[in-house]
């Protein structure tokens, strides 16, 4: 019960402050305690007791409210994280808070090895993000710098059907040289996007998309946090060798992105030991879902596109699912040091290009092919028999011009990383210069790393590396011989 009228208390306080027209916490807060909760636009003793009070949350309820004045970064909200992005600038008119989208081809590059011709807004690819405050209207203006129509919609939010975006059906194209206006009252808060709503398997596919923060105008203790990161997700097919997006592919996706970016690329998310941490997660891809996972942690999943969760009803996670079309909060604490993974679970998205179209090749003995079929191709060489590692492979293996290898980055101990796609790093550090620069790799105490065992180290655990342990911890009988692969079948290992 105590959660639930907490619940009810936070939603009154920014139904009161809309209602009232009240700025900023303080009056809207004492407002609130000890009031009947209430939805924006609807006076409080108009609601009938008998109809549940959740009903009207289906859209928000009445669309005439009165805006209130437009919150300010730094001094009424702390702006999210973009990591290789941005929050798209803005001005105040007249108590409007203004901005201004122009859609264009873009010259994006993944990663240095990788440019392709895309489609964003301002210049950016998955990169920009909209920031505003509960309560404030808002007028956004949309530029067609493309050669065809577009329309914009404004995912998960609440809007006059006319505000929608979807071209044709509540607005008429948006097109070639032309700029369209949207304008309208905030009356929600939360993590939601926005992207193209005509030819939308082309437009989004080029990449137009990004994600729309909307903070609380009255947070409460618990919804503050000290880091607070926007990460889109997406992914794309672009032929090796080429430049660009094929928008028509529906499965064999060979680039994953994380705003815009492929691992080594994406920008590290940098804490400091003990920072409490918001990830907002928003997956505007075409097919796939996408088990976003984070090392030496676990997570509370906070919230959806659709609200806040109360606290009581939050759940722990070291993994949460973001579907298409969702948006998925997530926070912790980031209270251990050092560098820790973060990156889809879907084991072909932490990869680059070049993992579509190998025959499968685990375990084949290649001895003596290469000579023979060098008699006839010179530079041949037998890849994929020992796994799709492209640390070694990179460095002999030609590739198609503007094209990358599958995988990462050589790591701090030399080793190459074998990841890439939609992978980052969380960098956490117990002191910090700034949060605006890479710390770099993380110096490890001494005797918490995992190294080659010494045989000082096997001989005082009793540990016969030929054998492994029982249950009592007596070495077990050895594993029956492998059988000879039957005749017509296999290769010879």
């Amino acid at each position: 019960m105590s959660s639930e009228m907490s619940r009810r208390q936070i939603l009154g306080i920014g139904a009161a402050s809309l209602a009232s027209g009240v700025a900023w916490p303080g009056e809207a807060r004492a407002a609130a305690h000890g009031a009947a909760p209430h939805h924006p636009g609807q006076p409080p003793g108009d609601r009938d007791p008998s109809r549940p009070y959740w009903q009207p949350t289906y859209s928000g309820g009445a669309i005439d409210v009165a805006a209130l004045p437009p919150g300010l970064p730094g001094q009424h909200y702390r702006p999210v994280v973009v990591p290789n992005g941005a929050a798209l600038p803005f001005k105040v008119v007249d108590g409007v808070k203004v901005l201004h989208l122009i859609v264009h081809e873009v010259d994006h590059a993944f990663d240095p090895g990788l440019r392709a011709r895309c489609w964003g807004f301002n210049g950016r690819v998955n990169g920009s993000v909209i920031e505003a405050v509960e309560g404030e209207r808002i007028r956004i203006y949309v530029t067609n710098r493309l050669p065809v129509a577009t329309s914009i919609h404004w995912h998960g939010l609440y809007l006059p059907n006319g505000m929608d975006g979807v071209g044709g059906l509540t607005q008429p194209y948006i097109k070639a040289g032309e700029t369209a206006r949207y304008e309208w009252t905030l009356r929600q808060h939360g993590t939601f996007m926005f992207h193209s709503h005509h030819d939308e398997m082309t437009q989004m596919g080029m990449g137009l998309i990004g994600m729309f923060v909307v903070h609380p105008r009255n947070p409460s203790p618990d919804q503050r946090v000290d880091r607070d990161f926007s990460l889109m997700i997406s992914e794309w097919a672009v032929e090796p060798g080429t430049a660009r997006p094929n928008t028509l592919e529906m499965t064999d996706f060979n680039i994953l992105t994380i705003n815009g970016k492929v691992f080594p690329s994406t920008a590290p998310l940098v804490c400091r030991t003990g920072d409490r941490v918001r990830l907002r997660l928003g997956n505007l891809g075409a097919t796939h879902h996408h088990p976003m996972h984070i090392h030496g942690h676990h997570f509370r999943i906070a919230a959806t596109d659709g609200e806040a969760i109360p606290l009581s009803a939050q759940w722990p996670e070291t993994t949460v699912l973001v579907a298409v079309g969702q948006t998925r909060t997530v926070e912790f604490i980031a209270d251990a040091s050092g560098d820790w993974p973060f990156h889809c679970h879907m084991t072909h998205h932490v990869m680059n290009q070049m993992g579509h179209g190998f025959p499968n090749m685990v375990g084949m003995n290649p001895a003596g092919l290469d000579e023979k079929i060098r008699s006839l191709l010179p530079a041949y060489m037998t890849h994929g028999h020992t796994g799709m590692d492209m640390g070694k492979m990179a460095e002999v293996m030609p590739y198609p011009r503007n094209t990358i290898s599958m995988k990462g980055a050589t790591g701090p101990f030399g080793d190459y990383i074998s990841m890439g796609g939609l992978f980052t790093i969380l960098r956490v550090r117990d002191r910090l210069t700034s949060y605006d620069e890479d710390p770099g790799w993380y110096q490890h105490p001494p005797g918490t790393v995992a190294l080659k065992a010494s045989e000082a180290d096997l001989a005082r655990d009793g540990i016969d590396v030929n054998e492994p342990m029982t249950e009592g911890g007596a070495p077990s009988a050895p594993p029956p011989p492998s059988q000879p692969t039957p005749s017509g079948g296999g290769h010879r290992h």
